[in-house]
């Protein structure tokens, strides 16, 4: 030894890179801010929502079931238009967002994607339209929706007495496997494929 001491090089591979900060916009590697907003606010509310359902078959009337149905409809009219701003959102970001891997497995992920947003879009607009048909006034976070009118017409609410809640537990069966297999990827995949709505900004690319 010279009883020198050398500081290590900027460029040792011992030097750990800093943390990326999560942009606002989408990249090529992970989603943004605005976007994971989105995403889980949506997956909160969408959880309130089957909860008070399950809840509401399970006890029947009481004061909670009351409490839990009377913020369904709300609720769902707050769903429907974060789901627009989501879809408007990924538009936006169609050339800049994570891309659906080539093979049958990524055609298949987008294949479920595109259908739950088609059935989260469909169920509450199915409901608001029973809404307006049932003649019955309707106020979500202090905004009045609908009027009185006494008049129901029956074919702005038969699509919502027939489907909607049918297609509502379609929809958590779809929420149950995207659940699933976004555990699948992470746990025995091991391919970050989670890590681009829940996990930190990834490093860029190129």
């Amino acid at each position: 030894m010279n009883g020198k001491f050398s500081a290590p090089s900027p460029a040792s591979p011992q030097t750990s890179e800093p943390a990326k900060k999560l942009p606002w916009r989408d990249t090529e590697n992970t989603y943004g801010f605005v976007s994971r907003l989105l995403h889980w606010a949506m997956a909160l509310l969408f959880g309130w929502q089957f909860m008070g359902m399950a809840i509401k078959l399970i006890v029947g009337r009481s004061p909670l079931t009351a409490f839990l149905v009377g913020t369904h409809r709300p609720l769902g009219l707050l769903l429907l238009t974060l789901c627009v701003a989501r879809i408007l959102w990924a538009l936006y970001n169609r050339r800049r967002r994570p891309r659906y891997d080539a093979s049958a497995t990524g055609r298949l992920a987008r294949l479920g994607h595109i259908a739950l947003y088609v059935l989260m879009l469909l169920i509450p607009s199915l409901a608001l339209l029973r809404q307006f048909g049932s003649g019955k006034a309707f106020s979500a976070f202090g905004l009045p929706i609908t009027k009185e009118t006494g008049v129901e017409i029956t074919w702005m609410t038969a699509p919502a007495d027939l489907l909607h809640g049918f297609l509502a537990w379609c929809l958590l069966a779809l929420i149950a496997g995207h659940v699933i297999m976004a555990l699948v990827h992470h746990y025995r995949l091991k391919d970050g494929i989670l890590s681009r709505m829940a996990g930190s900004a990834a490093p860029s690319q190129g």
